[in-house]
C-alpha cells in the first residue's frame, strides 16, 4: 500500500507540476497518508510480534513439562561459593533449581528472581504465599505481561536510564512550547496568502529560515539527545503497557497490592504518561527523515518542541520512574515462582507457624528429581536438635541434604515443596557441603573447610540457622577427621544448634549416645545376588553395610 500510494503521489505531482503550489500541497498530503501507513504497520507488526510471544511462551512450558529445560538461562553469573547456601545446593548453574524456575523476561527480573533465591529473608512468608497463589491463578495475566516483558530491548539496563534521568539537564528553552505553534500558525498563513497572490513569497521563506536558524542553535544538543533517547522508546513504550495490565488488574493479596499502590499517580495513570514519553521521543525521531526534518524545523521548530515535551515529562515524573519499574521487576520475577506453583499443583504450601524452628514434612523429595524414580521421605526436627546421618556411598545421603536444604529455601520464598505435608516455623539456612580449594588465593582444600566452618560457627552466634553439613573435614586424615568432627559437633550441640551433618564415619555416631539433642539415622544399602540395592529410605539408626570394596571388585578395579 506504502508503494502504490507513493506511485500514485508521484504521478500526480507530475501532472500538476505546471502548478508547483498545488503540486506540493499535495506532496504533503500523500506523505501524511504514507506516515499513517507507516505507523499501522508497526502496530501490526507488534501485534504479530505478542501472539509469536505467546505461542513460544506455551511451547516452553510444554517442553518444561517433559523434563527439558536446558534451552533456559543457567544463572551461572548468580553462582557464590561464598554463599550461605546457594553453591551447595545447586541453586544456580547448568540443571539447577534457577534455570528450572526462571520465567523472568526482564535483566532486572531475573536478578530480583535470583535475589529472592538467595535472600535467606524469614519474614512475611505468608504474605509472599498469598501473593504466589493469587498470581497463579491468573493465567492470562501472567502470560501476557511475559510475553510483553520478552519483547523489550534488554540491552537498555534500567538502572543506566534512571542514573541518566536523574542527571539529565534541560536546555530547551520555555518559550519553545509556544513558539513551535506561534510560528507553525504563520508559516501556514503565510503560505495559504502567498498561493492567492495575497503576500509576496519572501514572507514564508523568511519564516522558513528563521525556524532554521533557530533551530540550528540547538542541534548539537538535540542530536546529543536524540541518539541517547531514540533507543529507549521502545523501552519506555513496553514498560508502559506493562504497567497499564498491572493498573486494570485488581489485586486481592497485601503484597500485590503494595505493588500495584506504588504505580498508582493522582492525574495521568503511570501507563499513559510512559505513552506520552514514548510517543514524544518517537516524533523526535521523525527528524531522521531529513525532508521531513528540514521543513518540520523551519516551519514548526519540531525538534525544540519535542525535547520541550520529553524534558517536561522528565521534571515531573523522573522521580517516580524507579518506583514503575521495581514494580515491574517484582511482577516479571513473582511471575515466574507463580508459573512454578501453577505447574507443580500436586506441591503443598507449608503450613507456617510462629515460635521456635520446627520442621515436619511427609513424603518429601527434591523438585528436579524424576517423578517416577523419587523416593519420598519423612522428617522431622525441632529447634537444637541434630541429625547424624550414615550410610553408603550412593545410597541418598546427599540428595535427602538437598532436599531438605531446599524445602528451606523453597519455605522462605513462599514456594510449594514436594510433599504430602509440611509445617514449619521460619529458619535461615546455611551449609557446607561443596568445598574446593583456590590456587589463585594460595588455600587448600583443608583450609578452605577450616574457613567454612569458621564462617558457619560465627554466623550462629549472632543469628538462628539451619546448620546441613555433608562430609566435613576431609581434608585431613580419618583419625584426625574423626575427631575434629566431634569435637564440632559437640560445640554445636553445646549451643544448641540445629541441623544434619552426613558421614561415613560411624565413629562420630557414638556422639549420640552422650547427648539427649544428637540423633542418629541412616541410608541402608544391600547385596542381594552380587547386585547392589538401594531403597533411598531415610532411618532411624546407624549404618551397618557399606559399599566402596563391593564396588571396586564389581568393577573390575581390584580382584577381591
Amino acid at each position: 500500500m506504502r508503494f502504490s500510494l507513493f506511485t500514485l503521489g508521484a504521478f500526480l505531482v507530475y501532472l500538476l507540476r505546471d502548478n508547483w503550489q498545488f503540486a506540493l500541497l499535495t506532496g504533503f498530503a500523500v506523505f501524511a497518508v504514507f506516515l499513517f501507513l507507516v505507523s499501522r504497520h508497526e502496530n501490526l507488526r507488534r501485534k504479530k510480534d505478542f501472539q509469536d510471544a505467546l505461542v513460544s511462551q506455551n511451547e516452553l512450558e510444554l517442553r518444561v513439562g517433559t523434563g527439558d529445560f536446558t534451552e533456559l538461562p543457567t544463572g551461572e553469573e548468580f553462582i557464590d561459593p561464598s554463599h550461605e547456601y546457594s553453591h551447595d545446593i545447586d541453586l544456580f548453574g547448568k540443571r539447577s533449581f534457577f534455570q528450572y524456575l526462571n520465567r523472568t523476561a526482564t535483566l532486572n527480573g531475573t536478578a530480583c528472581l535470583a535475589q529472592k533465591l538467595i535472600a535467606n529473608d524469614i519474614t512475611a512468608i505468608e504474605q509472599r504465599q498469598e501473593a504466589i497463589k493469587e498470581l497463579a491463578q491468573k493465567i492470562d495475566f501472567r502470560q501476557q505481561t511475559t510475553a510483553t516483558a520478552s519483547l523489550l530491548d534488554n540491552t537498555e539496563k534500567p538502572e543506566a536510564m534512571l542514573a541518566w534521568l536523574n542527571d539529565y539537564k534541560a536546555f530547551a528553552p520555555s518559550w519553545s512550547r509556544w513558539s513551535s505553534w506561534i510560528l507553525l500558525a504563520f508559516s501556514i498563513v503565510s503560505i495559504v496568502a502567498y498561493v492567492n497572490d495575497f503576500v509576496s513569497g519572501y514572507l514564508p521563506a523568511a519564516l522558513f529560515a528563521t525556524g532554521l536558524v533557530v533551530s540550528g542553535m540547538y542541534v548539537k544538543k538535540v542530536n546529543e539527545l536524540s541518539q541517547f533517547i531514540s533507543s529507549l522508546e521502545r523501552f519506555f513504550n513496553q514498560y508502559g503497557q506493562l504497567i497499564f495490565l498491572v493498573e486494570k488488574e485488581s489485586f486481592t493479596s497485601l503484597h500485590l497490592k503494595e505493588l500495584k499502590a506504588a504505580i498508582e499517580t493522582q492525574d495521568k495513570p503511570a501507563s499513559e504518561r510512559f505513552a506520552i514519553l514514548a510517543a514524544a521521543i518517537g516524533r523526535l525521531d521523525q527528524r531522521n527523515n531529513m525532508l521531513f526534518g528540514f521543513l518540520a524545523n523551519g516551519f514548526g521548530l519540531w525538534d525544540l518542541k519535542q525535547v520541550h515535551t520529553i524534558e517536561s515529562w522528565l521534571a515531573q515524573n523522573a522521580t517516580e520512574v524507579a518506583h514503575w519499574v521495581d514494580t515491574v521487576t517484582q511482577i516479571d520475577a513473582y511471575n515466574s515462582l507463580a508459573t512454578y506453583a501453577f505447574n507443580h499443583k500436586h506441591h503443598v504450601f507449608p503450613q507456617i507457624e510462629t515460635g521456635d524452628f520446627t520442621l515436619q514434612a511427609t513424603d518429601t523429595k527434591h523438585p528436579l528429581l524424576d517423578p517416577a524414580k523419587a523416593i519420598g521421605n519423612d522428617i522431622a526436627i525441632t529447634s537444637g536438635a541434630f541429625f547424624i546421618i550414615t550410610g553408603a556411598n550412593m545410597a541418598g545421603k546427599s540428595t535427602f541434604l538437598r532436599t531438605v536444604s531446599m524445602n528451606i529455601v523453597l519455605a522462605n520464598v513462599g514456594l510449594p515443596v514436594w510433599a504430602t505435608h509440611m509445617n514449619y516455623s521460619p529458619i535461615k539456612l546455611i551449609t557446607s557441603m561443596r568445598t574446593s580449594d583456590s590456587l589463585t588465593d594460595e588455600a587448600s582444600y583443608f583450609f578452605s573447610e577450616l574457613t567454612r566452618l569458621k564462617y558457619i560457627v560465627d554466623k550462629i552466634e549472632g543469628d538462628r540457622y539451619f546448620i546441613v553439613l555433608d562430609e566435613i573435614l576431609k581434608g585431613t586424615n580419618s583419625q584426625d577427621k574423626a575427631n575434629g568432627s566431634r569435637k564440632l559437633i559437640e560445640k554445636l550441640s553445646r549451643k544448641h544448634a540445629t541441623g544434619i551433618i552426613a558421614t561415613h564415619d560411624l565413629s562420630l555416631t557414638e556422639v549420640g549416645k552422650e547427648y539427649d539433642t544428637i540423633s542418629n539415622y541412616f541410608f541402608d544399602a544391600e547385596i542381594v545376588d552380587d547386585e547392589l540395592h538401594f531403597d533411598y529410605t531415610f532411618k532411624t539408626g546407624v549404618a551397618t553395610n557399606m559399599n566402596a570394596s563391593f564396588l571396586l571388585r564389581k568393577m573390575g578395579i581390584v580382584d577381591v
